[in-house]
């Protein structure tokens, strides 16, 4: 098992890590949480042998081969497919003694022996389907047949550091590391790797701040928290459910002794001067030197914003109408036609390559169409856009800070102004002088946000905005947008801001765009069956497209072919009132089901908004209150609960209305 015993570990001049403690059991998979800074990379750097830590100690088997997400990649002239089998040492090494062997003379028994234990080696190992298995990681991670056998040195930034999360997955490892793994990946390439941990037998430790991701992988948190490490067992649902218990009792525990500290107190300063009372009021004195104050219970967020309520609101916005979009020498999508209306919360889906950077890219004007048109409310007058591009945060000034990126923006708006906005995003005091160079991806990332805020955009345009922000920060993001009024096109890999943000989803595929008739699970079994046909595909197999022939009813071939008279049409006006009846009072019963229900979940409101009422009083946590505020904080759980029952009964039955 990986033990840490008491571990404390600085960085330079800042304590991470104070007499800190966790155990992590074998086939365990385990998710690092906490805030960017808190430590958790360097932990891992620790684990790996790479850190050395101030006191305390980090023991794990001496035999476990451990496997880690390298931050580097060389420009290497090998191909994608050779560098992912890079990953396998052991299979690397075994090829060459093999080879070595082959090439040496052993005509005598030994050198025979010695040549077949290679063998066996390298079929214990799996060595023989080595390749097939690294192709089926890379095809995962989003790379075709044809792209494994370009260049390493080919590739961009982004597609390398895949290619070094394949070569971690291809290693046979005990111990897998894995840091902000789907950063660089699509949402059809973090599904895929969610679904290859799932059965990873090996342990797990997993930082990332993509929480339906941690959902779906791990069974431990381990939260990085005040200089501590803190076991929780279950999810990071499970894990946000046990904070939340936490803090509210803290902050009646708190309120409790802050109560005790007074009463103490106020006897100690009436009666410290009288000789009669001075020995209690010593020994209650010494009372509140012993006790172990306890901290106010806090909010770890320190992210609060929102969009500002944009200038101009048009029915619609802009209409691509009969375009094609693409680049010169490739047309990626054809016959685009497309409105977007005010208010409208699109996600886009598709996999990787299909077209949705494109998409957004031509939506925002950065890219001209080659054929149709692009047409604006008003032209374009009515129509501001804020787009955040990946490449958004290296478009920012490095020796400027974020206050004069601000004033660049606005330079009518007092610096004060600026101060209180961008202390929403975390940027106060002095970070908010800093020059942005030195800055991390997810302080530039909440830079290139907040000046997109700051111009009230009417269309929103985000593309991957997640990447490098926190939990908390990606909570705050989903928030605001949830309460932004104009109209949202957002491409993400974060599940959670998908489903918190967005009530229409648009598929990119196969050369066009059209509306996905399903949710985020659906398209995982859709994205499951587009991956296996492009492989079959790739391979060789059912390269011809069968024609699929479907059988037409005997009635309908009979009504095609009958001559219509008018009994028959008398006949058909009977029958399609009859229908009509039928689905009237099929209806029936369901709508007194959602009146029911619609009637149940303002009877549920209600309750919880008098429970949260009640429990933002300060007479809630006072001494005679105890009993109430536990039964009020057991209350205020089952209703968020029973609420969100009631939410999804009644979508489920208003769409089978709709059916």
């Amino acid at each position: 098992m990986l033990r840490i015993s008491k571990l404390t570990l600085a960085r330079g001049a800042k304590r991470l890590l104070e007499d800190a403690s966790a155990t992590v059991f074998p086939g365990h998979r385990v998710g690092l949480v906490g805030p960017n800074g808190c430590g958790k990379s360097s932990l891992f750097g620790l684990i790996r042998g790479k850190n050395i830590q101030d006191a305390g100690d980090v023991s794990l088997p001496p035999n476990w081969v451990i496997a880690h997400v390298a931050q580097e990649t060389p420009s290497s002239e090998k191909t994608a497919l050779e560098y992912a089998l890079d990953g396998d040492v052991e299979l690397r090494d075994l090829e060459i003694a093999l080879e070595q062997a082959y090439a040496a003379p052993n005509d005598d028994n030994e050198g025979g022996m010695a040549l077949a234990e290679l063998h066996h080696r390298f079929e214990h190992i799996g060595g023989y389907a080595a390749r097939a298995r690294a192709g089926a990681l890379l095809a995962g991670l989003g790379f075709p047949q044809a792209e494994q056998e370009r260049k390493v040195a080919e590739f961009s930034g982004g597609w390398r550091m895949r290619l070094n999360l394949a070569q971690a997955l291809m290693c046979r490892s005990d111990l897998l590391l894995l840091d902000e793994p789907t950063n660089h990946l699509d949402l059809d390439a973090v599904m895929w790797l969610e679904d290859w941990l799932a059965s990873y037998p090996g342990t797990l430790l997993l930082i990332t701040h993509d929480r339906d991701f941690l959902d779906a992988v791990v069974k431990t948190i381990i939260h990085v928290d005040k200089l501590k490490l803190n076991e929780y067992t279950g999810n990071y649902s499970s894990f946000e459910t046990a904070r939340a218990m936490q803090f509210s009792l803290q902050a009646s525990a708190y309120a409790k002794q802050q109560k005790q500290i007074a009463h103490l107190q106020s006897f100690v300063d009436r009666f410290k001067a009288k000789a009669t009372k001075a020995k209690q009021a010593q020994s209650r004195v010494k009372t509140l030197e012993r006790m172990e104050v306890i901290a106010a219970a806090h909010v770890d967020s320190p992210f609060e914003f929102s969009f500002r309520e944009p200038e101009h609101q048009p029915r619609q916005l802009m209409h691509l109408k009969e375009a094609k979009l693409g680049y010169e020498s490739r047309t990626i999508l054809e016959k685009v036609d497309w409105r977007l209306f005010y208010g409208d919360k699109i996600g886009l889906l598709g996999p990787n390559g299909a077209g949705k950077s494109t998409l957004v890219k031509s939506i925002a004007g950065t890219l001209a169409l080659k054929a149709g048109e692009r047409l604006e409310a008003d032209n374009g007058r009515a129509v501001k856009i804020g787009y955040f591009a990946q490449h958004q945060v290296e478009q920012l000034r490095v020796d400027e800070s974020a206050i004069q990126h601000m004033k660049r923006l606005d330079p009518q708006t007092r610096e004060q102004e600026f101060r209180n906005f961008l202390g929403g995003f975390d940027f106060r005091g002095a970070n908010a002088d800093a020059a942005v160079g030195p800055f991390s991806g997810g302080e530039k990332a909440r830079l290139a946000l907040a000046m997109i805020v700051w111009q009230k955009p009417n269309l929103l345009l985000l593309d991957e905005p997640t990447n490098h922000l926190d939990i908390e920060m990606r909570e705050a993001v989903a928030e605001a947008l949830q309460a932004f009024e104009g109209t949202l096109v957002v491409v993400a890999h974060d599940r959670h801001l998908l489903k918190a943000t967005t009530d229409q989803l648009w598929l990119v595929a196969h050369g066009k765009l059209e509306e996905f008739d399903g949710d985020l699970d659906d398209y995982k079994a859709w994205s499951k069956t587009y991956q296996a046909q492009q492989n079959s595909s790739a391979s060789g197999k059912n390269a011809a497209k069968k024609v699929i022939s479907i059988p037409v009813p005997a009635k309908v071939v009979e009504a095609a072919t009958t001559p219509t008279t008018n009994t028959d049409k008398k006949a058909r006006k009977v029958e399609e009132a009859n229908s009509r009846q039928r689905t009237s009072e099929a209806k029936k019963p369901q709508l007194v089901k959602l009146g029911v229900l619609e009637a149940e979940m303002k009877k549920l409101s209600t309750e919880k908004a008098d429970v949260e009422n009640w429990l933002g009083q300060e007479t809630a946590y006072a001494e005679e209150n105890k009993a109430q505020l536990q039964r009020m904080l057991t209350r205020q759980i089952e209703l968020a609960t029973l609420v969100t029952d009631a939410e999804w009964k009644w979508l489920e039955l208003s769409e089978k209305l709709e059916q």
